[in-house]
């Protein structure tokens, strides 16, 4: 698999372990200074955001991904994916979105790592 098949596997996994609640799959994806930004300008840390996940603030039922761009540049890269995906947040309704996630990643000890991503839709 190349690196940027590893990236796309990379994005489904991120999903499929926010619907699962798995916390240390995510922290396995994540770099310890991974920086999430909500569609709202919230900024959130990996710990506050994956704290979010467990306490119910973010529940995710499914993700349908429509693409997924990865663009590598050395041993850094971005992706934008772009998925279906439906949850319920800050105590909301459970509503289904089409989501883009913008990412930033590094490769650390030669296994890709995320840095950052901004949530906004499409």
């Amino acid at each position: 698999m190349d690196d940027r098949e590893t990236l796309r596997e990379l994005y489904r996994r991120y999903w499929q372990y926010m619907i699962d609640k798995d916390v240390d799959g995510l922290r396995g994806l994540m770099a310890d200074d991974y920086v999430l930004t909500h569609m709202t300008g919230v900024r959130q840390s990996k710990e506050v955001f994956l704290k979010g996940l467990m306490d119910g603030t973010f529940h995710y039922y499914s993700a349908d991904h429509d693409s997924i761009e990865v663009t590598i540049n050395g041993d850094s890269a971005t992706m934008i994916g772009k998925s279906s995906v439906t949850a319920a947040v800050y105590g909301g309704r459970k509503s289904s979105w089409k989501l883009r996630g913008d990412f930033t990643l590094r490769k650390e000890n030669g296994a890709w790592r995320m840095t950052g991503s901004e949530a906004s839709t499409y």
